[in-house]
């Protein structure tokens, strides 16, 4: 690689850097106080998401619809906030009413919010676990990637990903899931390597997934928000995936941290949760 293209690899690192250290320092915050701040947190996300899902998909958010459509998203997450978890399906379904595309979004927006509502209910270990697994799978995959380089990932789908890179991220998530484990000290650290290799592979199928949805409509990032990340849904399309399977996983093992468990677990949840 060339000085020149040395320097273009890395001419977004400083922004990146700057605005990342802003949004740790607040979500840390609020997810150590939890509570109405954490909440507040993730229904402010929720509503911006929903803002960006509209701009994309040509639904001018000055009318009305598409103000009802930033607040579905937002009641959506008050609902999850206020212990009304099942209410999610009913907003996910409902939102059929903005048509396909948009009701797609909302489905994924509405079950990101409850999962992570949901996953800060008992301590903060459990969301922590999935954000720490995700931000660490995605620079891991960004340094790796810039580092090494090599073949492309998905050339058709999101030409700046690499295998290095995928491989990269996925290392970081199953260290930082084993590191989570053990800084805790609950669950099983052997299986939390396991859900730290697995949530880092769900959060690159998202930002697979939404590099995806851009392409189609032709756009780079879904905002401007956060310099050096685009726009939330830039920067939350790992978490997104990762939230909800986690969550999933946490109904299965309701006495211990959701990295406590195993495929026995999972399969004794699904067979107990059949009608007789």
């Amino acid at each position: 690689m060339t000085t020149t293209g040395q320097s273009s690899a890395w001419r977004d690192l400083r922004p990146r850097v700057l605005s990342a250290m802003v949004m740790i320092a607040v979500a840390g915050g609020c997810i150590g106080v939890g509570g109405v701040a954490y909440i507040l947190m993730v229904l402010v996300a929720m509503g911006g998401m929903a803002f960006e899902a509209a701009g994309l998909l040509k639904l001018p958010v000055q009318s009305w619809q598409g103000r009802l459509y930033v607040l579905w998203a937002v009641c959506g997450g008050f609902s999850a906030a206020t212990e009304h978890w099942r209410y999610f399906i009913m907003f996910s379904v409902g939102s059929c009413v903005f048509g396909a595309e948009l009701c797609a979004m909302m489905c994924v927006i509405i079950m990101a919010g409850t999962a992570l509502l949901w996953l800060r209910v008992e301590s903060i270990w459990p969301v922590l676990f999935v954000v720490a697994v995700v931000v660490a799978s995605d620079t891991s995959a960004y340094m790796a990637g810039r580092l090494i380089g090599g073949p492309k990932l998905a050339p058709r789908i999101s030409p700046g990903k690499t295998r290095s890179g995928a491989l990269g991220g996925f290392v970081g998530a199953v260290l930082m899931g084993g590191g989570i484990a053990l800084l805790s000290g609950l669950g099983s650290t052997h299986m939390a390597l396991v859900w730290g290799g697995i949530l880092g592979v769900s959060a690159q199928l998202g930002d697979l997934a939404e590099s995806a949805m851009k392409r189609a409509l032709g756009v780079k990032d879904s905002g401007t928000l956060l310099p050096g990340h685009g726009g939330l849904l830039d920067r939350f399309d790992g978490l997104v995936v990762a939230a909800p399977v986690a969550a999933a996983v946490s109904v299965a093992v309701p006495d211990a941290p959701f990295w406590s468990a195993g495929l026995h677990d999972l399969v004794y949840s699904l067979v107990s949760g059949m009608p007789g």
